[in-house]
C-alpha cells in the first residue's frame, strides 16, 4: 500500500486537517492517509500542547468515519523531540511492504533544508506539497508534487485562542472533537 504521512501537533486536530487529508487523499494514488500525532515538534513551542494522548483521542474522534484514514502514535515511543526522517526510516523498516509519502504545506518547505536529514528524505520520499496563505514558491524536485488543494487559513493557534476567550469554534471543530474538547475542559 501507498501511505501517505501528515505529520501534526494537532492542537487540535481541526476542519482545515481534514480538508487537506481528504483533498491529498482524492487527488493522489494513496491508499491510506496515516495522521501522525508528534509529541514534540523540534520547530514549536511545548508549553502550548495538551497532552499527546488527548490529541491522538481528539485525531481518532476526527476521522473515525473515514475508512483509509489512521491515527498513529509511533512517535510516542520514540525519543524526543520527533524527527521525520527517524520516523519515516523506523515505519519504513516496521513496514516494508509499505511505500511511504510525505504531506507538507508549502509554508513547511520553505525551512525544509533545515531539517533533520533532509536530503534523505528527499532522496527515498515523495512529498506531497499544499498550498499555504501566502506561500507561492514553486518547488523544481522530482520528488516533490505540488497538489491543488483549497487555500486554507484556519490555525489551531486561532482556534485555542478562541476557546480561552470563550468564543465559538463552532465549524472548525469537527463536532466529536469539540465536545471531547468541552468535556475535558481542554485549552481554557
Amino acid at each position: 500500500m501507498k501511505i501517505g504521512l501528515y505529520f501534526g501537533s494537532f492542537n487540535p486536530i481541526h476542519v482545515g486537517h481534514l480538508i487537506i487529508a481528504n483533498t491529498l487523499y482524492d487527488r493522489t494514488d494513496l491508499d491510506e492517509v496515516w495522521f501522525v500525532v508528534s509529541p514534540q515538534n523540534p520547530f514549536k513551542r511545548q508549553q502550548s500542547m495538551i497532552h499527546e494522548f488527548d490529541r491522538l483521542r481528539m485525531v481518532e474522534l476526527a476521522i473515525a468515519d473515514h475508512y483509509h484514514f489512521r491515527a498513529s502514535d509511533v512517535e510516542f515511543r520514540m525519543p524526543k523531540p520527533s524527527y521525520t526522517i527517524d520516523t519515516l526510516t523506523y515505519l519504513s523498516e516496521q513496514y516494508p511492504q509499505h511505500q511511504f509519502c510525505l504531506f507538507l504545506g508549502s509554508d513547511n518547505l520553505t525551512h525544509f533544508h533545515k531539517w533533520k536529514n533532509h536530503q534523505a528524505i528527499l532522496d527515498n520520499y515523495e512529498i506531497f506539497v499544499y498550498p499555504r496563505p501566502g506561500e507561492t514558491k514553486v518547488f523544481d524536485h522530482p520528488k516533490i508534487k505540488t497538489i491543488d488543494a483549497p487555500l486554507l487559513d484556519i490555525s489551531a493557534t486561532f482556534i485555542r485562542k478562541a476557546m480561552q476567550d470563550g468564543r465559538s469554534v463552532k465549524y472548525l471543530l469537527p463536532e466529536p472533537v469539540e465536545e471531547y474538547v468541552r468535556d475535558k475542559k481542554l485549552y481554557q
